[in-house]
């Protein structure tokens, strides 16, 4: 203020006012500028402190949990299993009590602004981490999908039996260095299994377990792990791999070490896993599908609710907005059937969708290009919808045989620009028939570009920013983007038929219906036969997709809300920004404000846009 005094009374030409100010400023000034500096000084300081002790936090985790680290690319890890014994465990709850301390210890009111956000955020998904562990949660506080239950480790959707082949595939296998890491892994293997197997007879014994009904697959997916020829075994994929130069005396011999490993004792702690499942675990789960149905079950979903979502809303609001959504998604699916001509009602016109031959590939390699094929269209439009987009790859890929019968359409797997590897797009080549071409733009808009791999590749691309931020996935606003992405469709020349466009209709129906049917089953008493029926009653979609999403809102209560209550909000936003800036609105500045921060719990995204507004606004 006094330097700008100075400025307005020379530039007036007045001296009386200048000489006071050369009188009594210098005095003033000083005392302002010791204070800016001691101010900045502070600011500095703490900072410095809450950036370090993201770092080292950020690595200790990492170290707590050696395959989250081999997903993100963080080295020297590669080697190892969570340590999931009672100790492991303990070890972990207290890690998570002393990362809150520390970080309370910090004071926020100190921190510059472009710190303060960093701050709200670890502490809040401190905070959830720690509120979870009441009702049996993993105290690992970075979100993903689902937080892992450790009363309820394995169900048809995850667990070791899935994750471990997952996570041993995505390993470096380019070296014989890296070959013998995968080594150690592996032969560190049974004892993570046999740990898996304590934690489901202590979640038995407290009354926790996955609905029966769910479970139907997951004694087949335990055995699919140990056939009788160990390089048939997905959890030696990567020995079937070997570079093109590899050295073939190393080539047999670390094939041959992984196959006495394999036999001696993976294959012997699966076997036993799979028979406690198959004759004790599985007969003794329960019948009541609805998480209520659990010791402090009501409290437990009405936390994963707002655990998903990042919104304060009863099962009840929900239930009520989805059932809004069918209606008004049910009327512009309506008006795309009248446009084709089509002489019939709406579920003939489905069943039309679902038994016409010229809506589905023969063969699985050509389902696989199909996506790729989309894929490479979809690729030009972006530069008109962005104006910064990732610099890591992605490419389409199949879903292992192994796991297919049981997983959903397709799904997105992040890459690692720190390990140098692409994200994919796994689609799902089991039973072709339930894959219909109309609906693979819109899944493609979804799981690819502009849906998940941008948005999780660009947060992992950003730059000056804690490492928790670029990996860290809330829900709502990821599978919220990704289901906003399908409505861009147009936009990057797609939806060119009517069946295209019926199929995004009936993805976005698909959201709308887990509204309603998620709440249905987990606190209003739904049977799973009603949720059944009402999918079927409301949506295209076959019998076998169905069934899968079913049973899997069943197991994950509370997650399948995020994307639809994401969606909304993200639309909302625009239509704001459109209307408050007319002329002036830029779709692609627009986009670019949304994923500029990474993923953000909704309760944080209003306010960055809000700002962004005004400052487009004001220009």
């Amino acid at each position: 203020m006094i330097r700008m005094l100075v400025i307005l009374a020379v530039g007036a030409g007045t001296a009386m006012l200048v000489l006071p100010l050369l009188a009594f400023g210098p005095e003033k000034n000083s005392q302002q500028s010791n204070a800016n500096a001691s101010s900045a000084a502070a600011q500095s300081n703490a900072g410095q402190m809450l950036r370090a002790f993201l770092g080292d936090d950020w690595r200790r985790w990492m170290t707590e949990y050696p395959e989250v680290a081999t997903h993100v690319g963080f080295p020297g890890q590669d080697d190892r299993w969570t340590d999931d014994s009672p100790a492991g465990i303990t070890q972990r709850k207290k890690h998570l009590a002393d990362s809150l301390a520390s970080l309370k210890a910090i004071h926020r009111a100190e921190l510059p602004a472009s710190e303060q956000l960093n701050f709200d955020l670890y502490l809040e998904l401190l905070e959830t981490a720690n509120e979870g562990l009441q009702y049996g949660d993993d105290p690992f506080p970075f979100r993903n999908v689902v937080p892992r239950s450790l009363w309820m480790p394995l169900n048809q959707m995850g667990g070791i039996q899935l994750e471990s082949a997952d996570t041993l595939a995505l390993q470096s296998h380019q070296t014989v260095a890296g070959y013998e890491i995968i080594l150690k892994r592996l032969a560190a293997l049974p004892a993570a299994v046999d740990q898996q197997l304590v934690l489901l007879q202590d979640g038995l014994k407290r009354g926790y377990t996955p609905p029966k009904i769910t479970l139907r697959d997951l004694p087949k997916q335990i055995a699919d792990l140990t056939p009788a020829d160990a390089l048939a075994s997905p959890l030696l994929q990567t020995f079937t791999e070997f570079p093109a130069n590899f050295p073939e005396a190393e080539r047999a011999r670390l094939t041959e070490k992984a196959k006495t490993i394999y036999a001696a004792s993976i294959t012997p702690a699966f076997r036993k896993l799979h028979d406690y499942v198959a004759s004790t675990y599985l007969p003794a789960c329960r019948e009541n599908i609805a998480a209520t149905a659990l010791p402090n079950g009501a409290a437990a979903y009405a936390f994963h609710i707002r655990w998903q979502t990042t919104l304060n809303l009863t099962p009840q609001q929900i239930h009520e907005i989805g059932l809004s959504e069918v209606k008004r998604i049910r009327a512009e699916m309506d008006k795309v059937i009248a446009s084709t001509k089509f002489q019939g009602s709406f579920h003939q016109f489905t069943e039309f969708l679902r038994t016409d031959a010229r809506f589905y590939y023969d063969k699985p390699e050509d389902l696989v290009n199909g996506y790729r094929i989309i894929a490479k269209r979809i690729d030009p439009g972006l530069a008109h919808l962005f104006g910064k987009l990732p610099r890591l790859p992605y490419g389409v890929c199949p879903i292992p045989d192994f796991k297919a019968p049981s997983q959903t359409t397709a799904y997105y797997q992040g890459g690692s620009p720190q390990a140098g590897r692409p994200g994919c797009y796994f689609v799902n080549t089991y039973n072709l028939h339930a894959r219909p071409k109309y609906e693979m733009e819109a899944l493609s808009l979804h799981e690819a570009v502009p849906g998940h791999h941008l948005q999780i590749s660009l947060a992992q691309e950003m730059e000056n920013t804690p490492e928790f931020r670029k990996h860290v996935g809330y829900s709502a606003f990821v599978e919220g983007w990704a289901l906003y992405s399908e409505g861009l469709g147009e936009d990057v020349g797609l939806y060119t038929d009517p069946y295209s466009k019926f199929g995004q209709l009936s993805y976005e129906m698909w959201r709308a219906v887990r509204l309603v049917v998620d709440t249905g089953m987990h606190s209003m008493g739904w049977t799973r036969e009603q949720a059944i029926q009402f999918f079927k009653d409301n949506t295209g979609k076959t019998d076998q997709d169905i069934t899968v999403e079913v049973d899997r809102y069943i197991v994950w209560p509370g997650q399948a809300l995020a994307y639809k209550l994401g969606q909304l909000k993200i639309r909302d936003l625009r239509a704001q920004a459109e209307r408050r800036l007319g002329a002036k609105f830029n779709i692609r500045t627009f986009h670019d404000a949304v994923l500029q921060q990474g993923a953000v719990p909704l309760s944080l995204l209003e306010p960055h846009i809000g700002h962004w507004l005004n400052s487009q606004a004001a220009q």
